[in-house]
């Protein structure tokens, strides 16, 4: 089983100035891609947008509950390499269990003892 780490980032709350982007929407979505991109190349890959209650002061004794969005990112961990005990073993064959071919050279009408089902033979019992 493959074993990960996770990063959770605040996520952006504004663009930041690019040049050749305009303002609003545009520079905030640039803005999130460049996050989104720069943890991609360390190897980190997005999972999902989340937004989490938190409880912060709010003037000398007060306080109030705030929500943030952050985002989450996972990687695998290094030196794993995903495989466990049974997924690493060789896979066992079996063969199909099949009847032998019908020998036709001897037939009798009375079926052979050897033939005889246990269940059979406990249903005559009784």
């Amino acid at each position: 089983m493959q074993k990960y780490e996770y990063k959770v980032v605040p996520a952006p709350e504004k663009g930041v100035k690019t040049k050749g982007v305009k303002p609003g929407t545009p520079r905030f979505a640039q803005t999130l891609e460049n996050l989104m991109n720069g943890l991609g190349a360390e190897g980190w890959e997005y999972i999902r947008a989340d937004t989490l209650p938190c409880t912060e002061r709010a003037g000398l004794t007060g306080s109030q509950t705030v929500y943030r969005n952050v985002l989450i990112f996972r990687r695998g961990l290094e030196g794993d390499t995903g495989e466990t005990a049974e997924t690493a073993a060789d896979p066992i064959l079996i063969e199909a269990m099949t009847d032998p071919e019908p020998d036709h050279t001897g037939e009798t009408a009375e079926p052979d003892a050897a033939h005889d089902s246990p269940r059979e033979d406990s249903i005559a019992a009784q």
